[in-house]
């Protein structure tokens, strides 16, 4: 993978479980921000997240396992990831 691939990388994070307490979406935010990572909250329910994340791919990593972790008042269940293609690909 070329440096300007892995630095460009985006994937979509769905995050599923018991997810909807008011303190998971600041805390994701922190997290992203702490890692450099750019990310956009698309989908924000009860059981479920979903959000795109950019960087390098080794960062994305550390979210997931952040957010497999998470704040206390959260239950991750499952996260699945899978890749952004580029509109210009």
């Amino acid at each position: 993978m070329s440096e300007q691939n892995r630095c460009s990388w985006r994937e979509r994070m769905t995050i599923l479980g018991d997810v909807e307490a008011a303190s998971f979406l600041p805390w994701i935010e922190r997290h992203a921000a702490k890692l450099g990572l750019a990310q956009a909250v698309f989908v924000a329910g009860p059981d479920r997240l979903e959000l795109d994340i950019a960087g390098p791919a080794e960062l994305i990593d550390m979210m997931e396992m952040g957010c497999s972790l998470g704040p206390i008042d959260v239950w991750v269940e499952t996260i699945r990831r899978a890749p952004i293609e580029s509109e210009s690909d």
